[in-house]
């Protein structure tokens, strides 16, 4: 935990905004989640352990977490967004089922071999890219 408090600190401080206390539990919280989750989701967790925070507080942190770099955040649709922690995570992509709303984590080494030759084909230097397939998953079918 201790490095995701001193990257987001960095961040906080690079921006001029303070690490409330707020912010902390926000952090603490959705490091203590090991999958996809929503901001729903959060804010019934935050709700169960007494914590007070609005969801306007959630919304801003969660947007500073992704751009701190220490979350992704996974476009459903244009239905909602899931978080996921990327800090310490290799790269995958995402299945995501348009039934139940299902997230699938996947990694394909053709994929990537794929998109690395389409780069050098164009003499594009990639950052970075989301691959995210959209249908239903077995039990929707």
């Amino acid at each position: 935990m201790r490095i995701e408090e001193d990257k987001l600190r960095d961040y906080l401080k690079s921006k001029g905004l303070k690490f409330t206390p707020e912010r902390q539990l926000i952090l603490k919280e959705v490091f203590s989640i090991h999958r996809h989750f929503e901001v729903d989701d959060l804010f019934i967790r935050m709700r169960r352990r007494d914590n007070r925070i609005s969801r306007s507080t959630l919304y801003r942190t969660l947007r500073l977490l992704v751009e701190c770099g220490l979350l992704r955040e996974v476009l459903f649709e244009e239905r909602h967004s899931h978080y996921e922690h990327i800090l310490g995570h290799e790269h995958h992509d995402h299945l995501l089922c348009l039934g139940c709303g299902q997230v699938i984590e996947f990694s394909n080494s053709s994929i990537e071999k794929l998109q690395s030759k389409v780069c050098g084909e164009y003499k594009f230097q990639p950052q970075g890219h989301r691959l995210q397939i959209t249908g239903y998953c077995r039990k929707c079918r």
